[in-house]
């Protein structure tokens, strides 16, 4: 079993920052990418950031040059540095890992999702 936990989310002003976290816990053989979408209100979920193990990342365009995207291997955990943030940036944060739980599967993991409001 697998799970994905989310923290960090919040209320924040225009121009402001926030940090997201999510660790991966259970049975888990190795993670290889690990990445953060969004969904706004009558949206379709959207890719923020995503960052492989060997640390590779690619970004949204939205993203880029605000948030920053980092890892820590040695604790299955997945960060989000979101600075300079605007209205428009309002949406539910989802945790996503790509990972093993054997040497030879795939498996995709969600997170519950945390809110990300920003205010004007």
């Amino acid at each position: 079993q697998v799970q994905l936990v989310e923290s960090g989310g919040g209320l924040v002003q225009v121009g402001g920052s926030l940090r997201l976290s999510c660790a991966a816990s259970g049975s888990i053989f190795s993670v290889n990418a690990m990445g953060w979408y969004r969904q706004a209100p009558g949206k379709q979920r959207e890719l923020v950031a995503a960052i492989r193990s060997g640390g590779g990342t690619n970004y949204a365009d939205s993203a880029k040059g605000r948030f920053t995207i980092s890892r820590d291997n040695s604790k299955n955990t997945v960060y989000l540095q979101m600075d300079s943030l605007k209205p428009e940036d309002t949406a539910v944060y989802y945790c996503n890992a790509e990972l093993r739980t054997t040497p030879s599967n795939i498996q995709y993991h969600w997170g519950q999702g945390t809110q990300v409001t920003v205010s004007s």
